[in-house]
């Protein structure tokens, strides 16, 4: 089972020094071919998407959050981006198409 993450240069030099491969993504075309790219190396079981290369592929990143079962997809804040997440209630709302 192994790590990949996809993000801005730095979170992926972070990573990279505890040893979880990955490549930077700083524009919608490179964040769809590292995701494409990811999702090829069927070892990679676990991606992880800073929330800013994650918006600009968010239909395909949310079609694996919410209805793939592999590979399992983690959001992590970006360390240059506005500090907004999605909280859990938007996360369902969106996963169920239902307001709650």
């Amino acid at each position: 089972m192994n790590y990949f993450v996809i993000g801005d240069e730095d979170t992926v030099l972070g990573f990279s020094l505890v040893g979880v491969a990955g490549l930077a993504a700083t524009t919608p075309q490179e964040a769809k071919s590292v995701w494409d790219k990811a999702l090829e190396d069927h070892l990679n079981a676990v991606i992880i998407i800073t929330q800013d290369a994650a918006d600009m592929i968010r239909t395909v990143v949310d079609r694996y959050l919410f209805s793939e079962a592999f590979p399992l997809v983690v959001e992590i804040p970006s360390p240059h981006g506005e500090g907004k997440s999605r909280d859990i209630r938007t996360l369902v709302n969106d996963a169920i198409g239902v307001s709650l």
